[in-house]
């Protein structure tokens, strides 16, 4: 379908707003996504948050929209966890509140925006201010509004016990006049019309489909040498950060059980910031099954370059390629970037059936090795049988990047944010 058809009138002036755009969190990459997509619709787009790579020209910094600004980690540390909280700390959610509502303000006004889209600061907790603020503004403004939800609070243990419940069902997200809710999978939209009565609609997680993958050029050709890789290595990659919820475990447990000397994991990103504890285990299960496991989170970056110790930087792009095989054992996902990313580099890959994939991705019939909590004998043949066979690897590749076209392109996130923009308009598409 051309894009010139998928219109809604006028160009319009689009706000994104986050506390943090920057790097490659999941929320960032998609909001990225969603800009590129709709630019090429002929919108303009332009940024807000507390960390921020845009170019100043169309963005607007507020350092206290930042969750890890001093000010704000440290109210965010006496609202979750007790079931009060004193009036002091409500005084202090409403003076940030302020300040961060004369900053949306700002920049509605400074690049005279038609259309604002928080990116999760209406869904999940981080910021509670802010999330208030946003709420405030739209109420005041009746701004058209995409809220784009990738994680709520009742996702997360840690928001189980809060001080602010008032503020949650105000707030996160808000039924207010004027907001089209975007959430990323049908789990969410079920249980946001359950809990609050919002109706929303889906918008997965997407890839550039359109686009074929890159592959080894001059630069990239030489990242198995240098993370010391031979050719005939087997290169299993486990393409996440080290968080719990990833189930790494898992993947160590697949590669002591494939007994072959050629089988090397590959973990490709630093931990997270849940602590040490998890690392630990990792480590101890590492040692106890005496594989050969590469953790290349120093040579991995946004972008190509040198680190500190003068050794090249790579791209997740340029790992892709090298790799034979995917782990993905999450044990929870809002949606599941790293397997369209396998299915989008035509890699097979091992998923853990977490409730998201189960229920919205499964169904579409992509061709990979699932397994259920456990590492089971069929999963280990099933990985050795692919491992061994270019035929059916590439079959696999095929039939996958055909289903990531047709649910998980570009075109699939244009047609619905076309959609979007004329319910709040009003204009056909």
């Amino acid at each position: 379908m051309s894009t010139c058809l998928l219109t809604t009138g006028a160009s319009k002036r689009i706000g994104f707003i986050s506390t943090r755009f920057q790097g490659t969190d999941g929320v960032t990459l998609e909001a990225r996504k969603w800009a590129q997509i709709l630019s090429g619709m002929g919108h303009s787009c332009f940024w807000m948050a507390g960390l921020l790579d845009a170019p100043p020209e169309i963005s607007h910094s507020a350092p206290l929209a930042f969750f890890n600004h001093p000010e704000i980690a440290d109210v965010q540390a006496r609202l979750f966890g007790v079931a009060f909280r004193t009036r002091a700390v409500t005084n202090q959610i409403q003076s940030l509140k302020e300040h961060l509502k004369d900053e949306l303000y700002r920049f509605i006004e400074k690049f005279r925006l038609e259309v604002l889209v928080p990116e999760n600061i209406l869904a999940i907790p981080m910021h509670v201010p802010l999330g208030l603020a946003m709420t405030e503004v739209i109420a005041e403004t009746t701004i058209p509004v995409i809220a784009h939800h990738h994680d709520f609070a009742w996702e997360r243990d840690r928001f189980t016990l809060s001080a602010v419940n008032d503020y949650l069902q105000a707030a996160f997200p808000p039924l207010l006049y004027g907001i089209e809710h975007v959430v990323i999978n049908s789990m969410q939209q079920k249980e946001l019309a359950r809990r609050l009565g919002i109706p929303s609609q889906i918008i997965p997680n997407v890839l550039d489909f359109e686009t074929p993958p890159p592959g080894l050029d001059d630069y990239n050709r030489d990242l198995r040498r240098e993370i010391g890789l031979r050719d005939e290595d087997w290169f299993i990659l486990q393409p996440t950060r080290i968080v719990q919820r990833k189930g790494i475990e898992h993947a160590i447990e697949l590669v002591r059980r494939l007994k072959d000397p050629r089988a090397k994991l590959i973990i490709s990103h630093p931990t997270g910031d849940e602590g040490n504890a998890y690392m630990a285990m990792l480590n101890d299960r590492i040692a106890d099954a005496g594989i050969d496991v590469r953790i290349i989170a120093d040579r991995v970056g946004e972008t190509r370059g040198i680190n500190a110790q003068g050794k090249k930087v790579y791209t997740l792009s340029d790992v892709y390629p090298h790799a034979d095989l995917i782990t993905y054992p999450s044990h929870y996902e809002g949606f599941g970037n790293a397997f369209l990313e396998a299915v989008y580099f035509g890699k097979p890959v091992v998923v853990n059936m977490y409730a998201v994939y189960a229920r919205d991705i499964d169904p579409l019939g992509f061709k990979t090795i699932e397994m259920t909590q456990l590492v089971t004998r069929e999963v280990v043949e099933q990985v050795r049988a692919v491992l061994r066979d270019q035929s059916m690897r590439a079959s696999w590749a095929d039939t996958n990047y055909a289903l990531g076209m047709k649910y998980f392109s570009h075109a699939v996130a244009r047609r619905k944010l076309a959609a979007r923009l004329a319910n709040l308009f009003g204009e056909g598409l």
